[in-house]
């Protein structure tokens, strides 16, 4: 038979439970299935959690039958891990909601695999990765400490929480309370550090060192500074802006064939993966901060900590353990990241496609760096750029003439014309009609 929650929750709140979605303390399923035994270890493992039967992944609820056999078998789910443990169960007319306390006898294991809830994913370890893991980070993680000098009242930033809403799709008709509650950011009446990066009002005012600095430099050495900027409010707004900063001080190549698109000289899904990989995985009890550094030959994005203890090289872009649960968490729910543990191999792909070296490095710092595109060296890209800038003036003006051409790039009649030549044998315009009077088409 179950174990009798004194405490329990109405059909209401079970159903604003759902609103939240899947995320790091909630799973959903259908029914009873083989794999309920992992979900159950995963949040043992992690921070606890619930698991609601009779609903689908996408939160659509399909109801289950109580039976006093479906019950024990739940509880045969946790009696059989190792070392044995117990959960809670309560049935709410047509779901039956599983609570799953945090663990006190770490690590556990089920059908003799380790599990351990990141993110929406319960994700398999073995003994001495998830062993290492819990006594090198001495079970303490930064996002999940109560911040007992923040006020819930005066230091809480409604409009950066009602964003963050919008992202995620949850709905606002919900108490806030009750919603930070759900997203396990409460601990009694204290908003939890990893609240206190997504919604406090002044975010220096609690963590100096949680933000991140942009700086351009003139060669390939930090000898000479252009420009530095550092950005110095809530973990999404600080994640914009960098990307905002860096898309604008790495060149853009166009492409024209009937309409003009644009392609960033390094793939952006690497750079938004591995700036986010720094937010996440940094280690905040660390003064350091999330630098970008930017070179005139590559890109760096550094954080502080290097990689997390638990974590083999060997490992590396295989597994996915994180410093902050709770802030990737959020993370997933704004969808700022796509999927947990893909993204050093999208990083790794997206460079590979576009012909460039990406290195990872581990010290007392994690850093990406990113070689850029030389545009200088080769006379061939040099050539491209002239052919790009033709483009680009025809695209503007499709009745320019070769004499405006020559006129607005500077260039030689003759090299025009070559340009021009060059362009109609690749097939990528044509010009119908005269010199004057007539006009230029684009082909495929």
């Amino acid at each position: 038979m179950p174990t009798i929650i004194g405490d329990k929750m109405n059909k209401e709140e079970i159903l604003d439970l759902i609103k939240i979605g899947e995320g790091l303390t909630l799973e959903f399923k259908e029914g009873i299935s083989s794999d309920l035994g992992k979900e159950i270890c995963a949040f043992a493992n992690a921070k606890g959690g619930k698991i609601i039967l009779g609903v689908k992944d996408n939160g659509e609820i399909i109801g289950i039958k109580a039976t006093n056999s479906l019950m024990s078998q739940i509880q045969n789910f946790a009696r059989n891990m190792d070392p044995a443990f117990s959960v809670e169960i309560e049935e709410a007319k047509d779901l039956i909601l599983i609570h799953v306390p945090e663990g006190k006898k770490k690590p556990y294991s089920a059908n003799g695999r380790f599990f351990l809830r990141i993110g929406s994913n319960s994700q398999q370890l073995n003994r001495e990765e998830i062993k290492e893991f819990f006594q090198k980070e001495n079970l303490i993680q930064f996002d999940n400490q109560a911040n007992t000098k923040f006020d819930l009242e005066k230091d809480f930033d409604d409009n950066k929480f009602d964003n963050f809403l919008k992202l995620a799709e949850i709905t606002d008709n919900l108490d806030r309370k009750e919603i930070l509650r759900n997203l396990f950011l409460l601990d009694g009446e204290y908003l939890k550090n990893a609240g206190v990066l997504f919604f406090c009002k002044n975010v220096k005012q609690f963590f100096i060192s949680a933000t991140i600095t942009c700086v351009l430099y003139q060669g390939n050495t930090k000898t000479n500074i252009l420009d530095r900027k550092e950005f110095d409010s809530d973990i999404i707004s600080n994640y914009n802006n960098a990307l905002i900063y860096l898309f604008s001080k790495l060149n853009t190549n166009y492409i024209i064939k009937r309409e003009r698109t644009e392609k960033l000289e390094l793939p952006e899904e690497a750079l938004r993966e591995a700036l986010i990989n720094a937010i996440v995985h940094r280690d905040y009890f660390l003064n350091g901060h999330v630098q970008i550094d930017i070179y005139l030959d590559k890109v760096e994005i550094s954080n502080p900590g290097g990689l997390v203890s638990g974590l083999k090289k060997k490992d590396f872009g295989k597994v996915s353990i994180t410093r902050n649960p709770l802030i990737m968490d959020l993370m997933l729910r704004a969808e700022k990241v796509e999927k947990v543990g893909t993204g050093i191999k999208r990083i790794r792909d997206s460079m590979k496609a576009y012909g460039l070296k990406v290195k990872f490095e581990s010290t007392g710092f994690f850093m990406v760096i990113f070689e850029r595109s030389d545009i200088t060296k080769s006379d061939q890209k040099s050539d491209q750029k002239s052919d790009q800038k033709v483009l680009e003036l025809i695209f503007q003006n499709k009745e320019v003439t070769i004499d405006e051409l020559i006129q607005k790039l500077n260039l030689s009649s003759s090299g025009i014309k070559k340009i021009i030549k060059k362009l109609k044998e690749e097939n990528k315009i044509k010009r119908v009609g005269p010199d004057k009077g007539g006009h230029w088409e684009f082909l495929e």
